[in-house]
């Protein structure tokens, strides 16, 4: 078997580190079964590879068995089949079926084939992997592709001497001519705190007429707004007012209000949130850029313009309730419990599936003012009409029976909202069995204080429950 078409020492060296790759391969916990959403995939061959999600089974025998019986094998539909493969985090499958196709001859390896073999062994096996296979990829195969694939693998294990040393060869060989390159090294510089560095590479890119794109302004808008520069930021706004294409992207505009909004400058944030919502009518994600309008307006307290973008949401009809939630926790911001309930009448009376999540933030409304008895009974009323409560639910009103000294109560609800953590969140649960020990001894109530609001707050169960609080 054959990884590169080229002279026979380097086959040896390449098979062996092949054999390696496959005898590691399949060792980890399984990846559930998943099938493919891509129509542009052969449903023949991918509908036989994507049951195997046991990454202990090989992918070769049924690659070998679709080419036995005597069917074609298209490059362009090996490298669909291990982009899909990707995007399910199946990475050793991903890598074998690269290994197979270019394997015995049947497609010459080429440097795309090299790029996404190195992103695939450094998944599996970090830089060290990465490093092995590139000494044994021949000069010829080392394209800019490839060595734009080892900048990012260096970028994203933060090593700083070698991602330069990568990027300075690009500079010399003429290869670092596009953004991305500068990309990858300023998003680098910036999580580190390399702020200068962030600038340095900017101008580098004016100097060498290299256009920015989205990520350009967005690692160097985050760079800014982590350091409180506004001047900084005020040159990366400018940059992309300049675009007479239309191109800057909706996540960008975000990223720049938040910026300004962290520092305190509102009226620097506003224009922005205009741009933003400029983009309602092209944008296919409109319904999460208006629950980002909702969030945003409330942090710049302007509270009439939730009331104006929520007049926008019924004229268009995008009320899902990823929207409702969003507008009822941006009121609940400035504490207007009234208009909380009327909007929270205006979504019972749509006749949606009922999802408890919408509610929450009433509850949490109530709780907050210390007006438990109408939590007690908002949560019977809902119940009785067939909704299920969450963590959420049970930690907001725990949270408003500790504000009472309320102890006994506050204990059995965080009994009921351990009684709800899906199993997969166990350390999750011991979270919330700690707090109870804190309440039930009578001790630490700060401690246990403490602990409630995280969940109430920010979500300690994880990013999943994070859009439930």
């Amino acid at each position: 078997m054959k990884l590169f078409s080229v002279s026979s020492p380097q086959n040896a060296r390449a098979y062996s580190l092949y054999k390696q790759l496959r005898m590691q391969c399949f060792s980890n916990t399984p990846d559930p079964t998943r099938f493919s959403r891509n129509r542009s995939v052969s449903p023949s061959l991918y509908s036989r590879i994507s049951p195997l999600g046991d990454p202990n089974q090989s992918m070769a025998p049924v690659l070998d068995q679709w080419v036995g019986e005597g069917n074609s094998v298209k490059k362009s539909e090996i490298l669909r089949i291990i982009k899909e493969l990707m995007a399910y985090r199946r990475f050793k499958h991903a890598l074998e079926v690269s290994l197979w196709m270019t394997n015995e001859g049947r497609i010459p390896v080429a440097p795309v084939d090299v790029a996404m073999r190195l992103k695939l062994i450094f998944k599996l096996f970090g830089l060290e992997g990465v490093e092995d296979y590139l000494k044994k990829v021949p000069e010829h195969l080392k394209a800019p592709s490839v060595y734009l694939a080892l900048l990012n693998c260096y970028t994203v294990a933060k090593s700083v001497a070698k991602s330069e040393a990568v990027m300075q060869r690009a500079r010399d060989s003429g290869y670092a001519t596009l953004p991305i390159w500068y990309n990858l090294m300023m998003n680098l510089h910036s999580k580190l705190g390399h702020v200068e560095k962030v600038e340095h590479l900017l101008n580098e890119m004016e100097s060498k007429n290299i256009p920015c794109d989205q990520f350009t302004h967005s690692v160097c808008l985050s760079t800014c707004a982590s350091a409180s520069d506004a001047v900084g930021m005020d040159k990366i706004v400018a940059i992309m007012e300049s675009d007479k294409h239309g191109t800057v992207h909706w996540r960008t505009y975000v990223i720049a209000a938040e910026g300004y909004l962290k520092m305190g400058l509102v009226d620097k944030a506003l224009p922005i949130l205009d741009k933003l919502e400029g983009l309602l009518i092209t944008s296919k994600e409109s319904s999460v850029i208006l629950a980002l309008l909702f969030r945003l307006y409330a942090e710049a307290g302007k509270r009439d313009e939730l009331n104006r973008i929520w007049d926008v949401c019924k004229q268009k009809g995008k009320m899902g309730n990823k929207v409702y939630s969003s507008l009822l926790r941006s009121l609940l911001k400035f504490g207007d419990v009234e208009g909380m309930e009327k909007i929270y009448e205006e979504w019972e009376s749509r006749g949606s599936h009922f999802d408890f999540r919408v509610p929450n933030f009433l509850i949490d409304a109530y709780c907050r003012d210390g007006n438990l008895e109408e939590a007690e009974a908002f949560i019977a009323r809902e119940v009785l009409k067939g909704g299920n409560p969450t963590v959420a639910t049970w930690c907001h009103l725990a949270g408003g029976y500790l504000k009472k000294n309320r102890v006994t109560d506050s204990v059995e609800a965080l009994k009921k909202a351990i009684s709800v953590i899906p199993c997969k969140f166990i350390s999750q649960k011991n979270s919330l069995t700690t707090c109870l020990e804190y309440l039930e001894s009578g001790n630490c109530m700060e401690k246990a204080e403490e602990l409630i609001n995280s969940v109430r707050v920010r979500g300690i169960l994880g990013a999943s429950f994070d859009h439930e609080l």
